[in-house]
């Protein structure tokens, strides 16, 4: 009879040679997945091998396809500059520039329609306007002789004011007894520094001209005599015969007054021509005008900004009372043109700018009559337009159909000028 060792070796005989089974089972279980994650492995790499070299192609492709387009790029940006730099000029700039000044305004003109209120401030915040710029104030205008011509105005002959020549009217001039306050212009390049005045009274003028300009605009005649910043008389500018007596012929043809435009956009397309009829203001004619004041920011196409105390009469009460003549459709003219006495600077603009509720014909600044660098008896302020629109010391306010000349404008600027 057994005791069951047998069976007891038997069992653990089966299971030792089970576990080797499972040991083998597992283990070739494993070498297939090792197997198969090596063959997938192989394959990813396989894959990204051949994408590595597709976008490498690609990429190949894409740099000489970059440079191809960079080369035609920077070929027709050339030949872009090459044409606008020759085109012709139209007022000192390239005429696709001008072109684009022409589109931009009337994309503002579509949206603003110069019907637009400027924002404005308490007095507080208000300061007298800087001085900058001084064409057609290079002399003190002796203020009794100054009448402000109208031409263009419906029955002008019916006025009191009436003349048949307004041109022959003679303004008068003194030479500046002081330069008022010293302002550089950034528009011109500055002069050697020059002090102005004497003991407390003295200060730095840094375009050296004592406030009242260089050059020959202002030489010839006794209206146009100039004196420095030191007092005394500019020498007088030798010229070549056959010149000087062209310039002798043209101041006896206009009076023997000095010519016009002598600054450095020249004279105007729009100057008046002998012989024009109009009407010579007074100033007790614009001070009967409603007074009005008005607290604006004056600004300056040059980056700088004031805010100012304004004070003076409507120039949309001037042309209520002085309206311009209807043309034979029964339609008003577009355009108003002004110059300074003696057309050396100039501006227009739209009827509809001038008919601009802040537009002001300016008497007074920050609460005291206007001094005469600032454009006394009267200048414009029309806070829609940047600075170089609102012309000092207005002399002349003509109707016109056609667009009128613009001082600036002449030398690169755009004509619009709105904010």
């Amino acid at each position: 009879m057994s005791d069951g060792r047998e069976e007891r070796e038997e069992q653990e005989q089966r299971r030792k040679w089970e576990k080797e089974k499972k040991d083998r089972d597992d283990d070739l279980d494993r070498y297939w997945e090792r197997d198969g994650e090596r063959e997938r492995r192989d394959s990813r790499a396989a894959e990204v091998e051949a994408l590595d070299a597709e976008v490498k192609a690609q990429l190949g492709q894409g740099t000489r396809r970059s440079f191809l387009v960079a080369a035609a790029a920077a070929a027709g940006g050339y030949g872009f500059y090459r044409w606008i730099d020759r085109s012709p000029g139209d007022q000192l700039i390239p005429k696709p520039l001008r072109k684009t000044l022409e589109f931009n305004a009337k994309m503002s003109r579509g949206v603003f329609d110069e019907r637009g209120l400027a924002p404005t401030y308490p007095v507080a915040r208000s300061m007298e306007l800087r001085t900058n710029g001084n064409y057609g104030l290079k002399m003190d205008l002796v203020p009794e002789s100054y009448r402000l011509q109208m031409v263009g105005v419906a029955n002008a002959k019916d006025l009191p004011h009436y003349v048949d020549d307004v041109t022959a009217w003679e303004y008068q001039y003194v030479t500046k007894k002081e330069a008022g306050p010293v302002e550089h212009d950034t528009k011109v390049a500055p002069k050697a520094l020059v002090v102005v005045g004497d003991g407390s009274q003295a200060k730095v003028d840094p375009n050296g001209d004592a406030g009242m300009g260089e050059g020959p605009m202002m030489q010839g005649g006794t209206a146009s005599t100039m004196v420095g910043g030191n007092g005394e008389k500019k020498s007088d500018v030798k010229m070549p015969p056959a010149f000087a007596a062209a310039f002798a012929a043209l101041k006896k043809s206009q009076g023997n007054k000095r010519p016009r435009g002598q600054e450095e956009a020249g004279m105007s397309d729009n100057t008046l021509d002998a012989g024009t009829p109009g009407l010579l203001l007074t100033m007790d004619d614009m001070t009967s005008l409603p007074h009005h004041e008005l607290v604006t920011e004056f600004k300056c196409i040059e980056g700088w900004s004031q805010v100012v105390h304004w004070g003076g009469y409507r120039l949309a009460d001037l042309i209520a009372k002085y309206p311009p003549e209807r043309k034979p459709d029964g339609s008003l003219p577009k355009y108003v043109y002004m110059e300074t006495p003696d057309g050396d600077y100039y501006c227009g603009f739209s009827l509809q700018a001038c008919m601009h509720p802040q537009s002001l014909l300016v008497t007074e600044m920050a609460g005291r009559p206007l001094a005469q660098w600032h454009g006394a008896p009267i200048r414009l302020h029309m806070p829609i337009k940047y600075g170089y629109k609102q012309i000092k010391r207005i002399g002349l306010i003509a109707y016109t159909d056609m667009r009128p000349d613009d001082y600036w404008t002449k030398l690169g600027y755009d004509w619009y000028a709105g904010l």
